[in-house]
């Protein structure tokens, strides 16, 4: 009972979830995961961690950076919560901006053979000119 509560808490927040639905499609970065939410690294962190501690999340580390995928060994209750999600989400305009904001990222990224903070630093400060973020 206690790990449902836990992740029902976890779930009641709007960001955490799009972080987690977009960590379902592909592994990332700290600072992409800012690039495509908007979010900052405070902000970004302290929800990775919690997401972390209820082991839905993997971390990865290269040099100073972070990356973060989904966990393989999902309790089977966060899985069926996690698809739910993604059926019930997909046409909510958060999800459907931020997995857009995915594309144009990784295109950025491509483009500048990069990914640390400076380059998504940039990404963010173009993307916010072009009208995106919520």
């Amino acid at each position: 009972m206690k790990l449902t509560i836990e992740l029902m808490k976890a779930l009641s927040d709007p960001l955490r979830v799009r972080l987690l639905l977009l960590l379902a499609r592909k592994e990332l970065s700290v600072c992409q995961l800012m690039g495509i939410t908007g979010a900052s690294q405070p902000l970004i962190s302290r929800n990775l961690s919690i997401l972390k501690k209820l082991d839905l999340l993997k971390e990865r580390r290269e040099g100073k950076l972070r990356f973060y995928n989904l966990s393989t060994d999902l309790p089977p209750l966060a899985e069926e919560v996690i698809d739910a999600l993604k059926r019930h989400l997909e046409n909510d305009r958060a999800i459907k901006t931020d997995l857009a904001t995915l594309r144009e990222c990784t295109e950025f990224q491509k483009k500048v053979g990069r990914c640390d903070m400076e380059t998504f630093k940039e990404f963010i400060k173009r993307h916010r000119k072009k009208g995106g973020y919520l």
